[in-house]
């Protein structure tokens, strides 16, 4: 296994470890001066490690490890340098600020009052001397950068090149007989240590002054491997038996990293005892130096496989596979981390015992050809699971999109490294498969954490299978991947260094027109504007509940004054934050000019829309809770925003309406002034009855209704003499008109219990139906005999020749033939 996934492992335990450490800062010589609180650097030390460094950069001869050194040195430079470039930032302002107040200097041959003049000398003079320090430190420190980057470039390549370097192949049976003598002379080594501790006699006094402790470590290590991880996933099963809950997932998921830790700590039990036993020597000991992090490495993989494979597991499982297929999946995890960790062995012990790189490739090919084809495998299960993970629709989902892209360049990886590492390009092959079976790990570990958050936002929140589609545990689930972002890169050969790089030049920022974007400023935009936003949501509450109640407006203007406090506030927070973010404004007018055109064209409607929810919220032509018509939808008004107005229909659906059909169009307001209106009853009698007691039973009834007001009072109208009644109208004003249909309800029964009481009749419609040919009715006779036309009814005009009174046919030609005989028999009856 290649180096830096030995760096990468032992970043994570930094990382991870609550260790404090302190870091003593190199001595760089006395400072010089110090200006402003701020003590210039030496740069007579500085000027020497510049000149080495320039030295090593020309000549390339200086090794790697001397040259991360180098550069460890002029990156601690460099951040010194940059502390200094603020120095006298306040003074130096002020002087440019009273040199601005004084004005531009006058063009040649023009002259400027003396005292104007000497304080325009002064002042400059000030200024250069505070700006010295200034200009030194920016000289060194673009001097300084611009060689840590040379160093990088070399380092870089120095990488590529050690990586494509074409080495023996392992397939040339001239290199196999090298690989029994580096075992036999390794053999030999640890065996002669071996001998010479046991005939030493200081050693055996150690160990039989030992033989206690190396006797319970060996018996508490043996013990833990053989049962420790078999009574952790009892335990655990038991916990995830049936339908677990949330509390019951993640009690057996903590007893579940038993499986991972008994076993370490038993193999660290064992290693105790054999560093208490005293046997052995360097080798011995560098051999036990480098057995932890390969276990651990082991029962990791093993762990993760029986998490993303689960056995007991049922309910949540994080890949669709079956009973058999999970069995698989859980071997294959462990033997591929089993291979890797073994790999990784072998390899630190081929470095302290010098092995050849040609023993080294022949040992290591087996591995690398096994781990393809395990890895092959392992690709079937994820295929498996892309045909079971599909939408409700049987659309691919998007997480099988991904799945499918790692599947095939997992395939293609598992082809090219056992191809190139037989070709003779070991290095290329151990870069491609160890980091990648890491990467898959680290995946794997990623998934596990997902779904840890998930369950403990459904315990926490009691939202159930419901969680998982939660918004919350997305985004950590987000964040956690863009955290582990540079854990991939050093696995994938990036250096620290290179991860620290970036991060110093995320942290100072990038400028973008103008603009410097870095975390600070947007950490400061976002804690800003969100104390503003809080605010402005506060002072709405407290206008809400507390001031306007106890003013004359009405609900509307009450919802207009909040509204326009809210926008007014968020616009203040959203200007406040960027100030306070230190981004200036004026930067921003090219992109300003941009977007005006932008609204110009594009935009208008959104803009006009904006407008002309302003105009609503000042002029208040309609009010939430008000009753209006506006394009033929009858509705009362929920919500008025900036863009769009919200109308609830009487059928309990929402109509969202552009705010420019207001402005624009015509709109009916039933309720803006108060909430009276008009009710128009039609009531129809018979001809003949007496319409002066309809008159009076109608106007009883409106005036008996509680919601009809009596000023005006009630009006009856006899309107026409219609087709078959006598037609009158009962017209009132109603109290509230929104309740307009249940006051029509209840005088149109009253008005029917009244008529029903006198004897009044309400007629109806009756119509007369005339049948043009009855005989072609089913079990009609036929008319024989009679062979003159059918008489047409009265009032029918038409020209239309009798029908067959005998049903058709189902043969087309004697219908045909019937057809003219008729015809014919027309023809002649109109001759006579």
């Amino acid at each position: 296994m290649s180096s830096h996934l030995l760096k990468c492992l032992t970043f994570l335990l930094w990382v991870s470890l609550p260790v404090g450490f302190v870091a003593l800062a190199p001595d760089h010589g006395t400072a010089q001066v110090s200006a402003g609180g701020v003590e210039l650097p030496d740069y007579e030390a500085w000027e020497g490690v510049a000149r080495r460094a320039d030295e090593a950069i020309e000549n390339e001869l200086a090794s790697t490890p001397a040259l991360e050194q180098l550069r460890s040195e002029l990156a601690d430079w460099r951040s010194r340098l940059q502390s200094v470039q603020g120095v006298n930032a306040n003074a130096i302002s002020t002087l440019q600020r009273q040199l601005d107040a004084l004005g531009p200097a006058p063009e040649e041959g023009a002259q400027e009052p003396v005292e104007v003049a000497d304080q325009r000398v002064l002042l400059a003079e000030q200024l250069n001397r505070l700006n010295e320090p200034v200009r030194a430190a920016e000289l060194a420190f673009i001097r300084t950068d611009e060689q840590i980057r040379g160093i990088d470039r070399i380092i870089r390549a120095r990488q590529g090149e050690e990586i494509l370097k074409h080495g023996p192949s392992p397939l040339n049976p001239v290199n196999w007989t090298t690989v029994f003598d580096e075992f036999s002379r390794t053999f030999e080594d640890v065996r002669g240590e071996i001998v010479v501790s046991l005939a030493n006699p200081a050693d055996r006094d150690q160990m039989r002054n030992n033989l206690p402790i190396v006797i319970v470590e060996l018996l508490v290590g043996l013990f833990l491997l053989a049962r420790g991880r078999r009574w952790s996933r009892r335990v655990s099963a038991r916990m995830l038996q049936g339908d677990p809950g949330p509390s019951r997932w993640l009690g057996g998921f903590a007893l579940s990293t038993g499986s991972l830790l008994l076993p370490f700590l038993g193999v660290m039990f064992l290693v105790e005892a054999m560093r208490a036993s005293a046997l052995g020597g360097t080798t011995i000991d560098e051999m036990l130096d480098t057995v932890a992090l390969p276990v651990f490495f082991f029962l990791l993989a093993r762990w993760v496989g029986t998490r993303v494979f689960p056995q007991e597991e049922e309910r949540t499982l994080p890949l669709y596979l079956t009973s058999a297929q999970r069995k698989s999946g859980r071997i294959y995890a462990a033997s591929l981390g089993g291979i890797a960790a073994l790999s990784y062995f072998l390899r630190e012990m081929a470095l302290v015992n010098n092995w050849s790189e040609a023993s080294l490739a022949v040992v290591m090919f087996p591995f690398i050809v096994v781990s393809s084809g395990l890895l092959w495998r392992l690709t079937a299960l994820l295929q498996a699971h892309i045909k079971a993970d599909v939408e409700d629709d049987g659309t691919e989902s998007y997480r099988s999109r991904v799945t499918r892209f790692l599947v095939l360049a997992l395939r293609i990886l598992s082809v090219l490294a056992p191809f190139a590492a037989a070709v003779g390009y070991f290095r290329l092959s151990q870069f491609m498969m160890y980091p990648s079976l890491a990467s898959l790990q680290l995946l794997s570990l990623l998934l596990i954490l997902q779904r840890l958050v998930v369950q403990v936002y459904a315990l926490v929140t009691d939202t159930g299978d419901a969680a998982s589609e939660a918004l919350l545990p997305i985004l950590i689930g987000f964040t956690m991947s863009l955290a582990s972002l540079p854990i991939f890169a050093l696995l994938w050969g990036a250096r620290a260094a290179d991860i620290s790089e970036l991060w110093a030049q995320l942290a100072e920022g990038y400028e973008i027109g103008g603009i410097l974007i870095s975390p600070a400023n947007f950490a400061t935009f976002a804690v800003v504007f969100a104390l503003g936003y809080t605010t402005t949501r506060l002072v709405q509450g407290t206008f809400r509940t507390t001031i306007l109640p106890k003013t004359r407006l009405d609900g509307g203007g009450r919802n207009a004054v909040v509204s326009g406090l809210g926008y007014v506030g968020i616009l203040l927070a959203a200007i406040i934050a960027v100030t306070a973010a230190g981004i200036n404004l004026s930067n921003l007018a090219i992109v300003a000019g941009a977007l005006s055109v932008g609204i110009g064209f594009g935009l208008q409607n959104i803009v006009s829309n904006f407008v002309a929810g302003i105009i609503l919220l000042i002029e208040r032509p309609i009010s939430e809770g008000d009753w209006i018509e506006v394009g033929g939808v009858h509705g009362t008004v929920r919500q008025i925003s900036v863009r769009s107005t919200v109308i609830t229909t009487f059928d309990r659906s929402d109509v969202i309406v552009p705010n420019s059909d207001f402005i624009s169009g015509q709109v009916t307001n039933y309720t803006r002034s108060n909430t009276l209106g008009r009710l128009i009853v039609p009531v129809g009698v018979a001809y003949g009855t007496d319409v002066d007691l309809v008159e009076k039973i109608l106007r009883e009834v409106a005036e008996g209704h509680p919601l009809v007001i009596l000023t005006p009072p009630p009006m009856v109208l006899f309107r026409a003499f219609g087709a078959s009644s006598l037609d009158f109208e009962v017209r009132v004003i109603l109290r509230d008109v929104n309740f307009v249909l249940m006051a029509e309800h209840e005088i149109n029964h009253e008005i029917n219990r009244r008529f029903i009481e006198a004897g009044i009749e309400i007629p109806f419609t009756q119509t007369d139906l005339w049948l043009r040919n009855p005989e072609k009715l089913p079990g009609a006779r036929r008319a024989v005999e009679d062979k003159s036309p059918p008489r047409r009814p009265m009032g029918d005009y038409t020209d239309e020749r009798p029908y067959r009174t005998e049903p058709p046919s189902h043969d087309p030609e004697m219908d045909r033939d019937v057809d003219r005989h008729i015809d014919r028999d027309l023809d002649g009856e109109a001759e006579r």
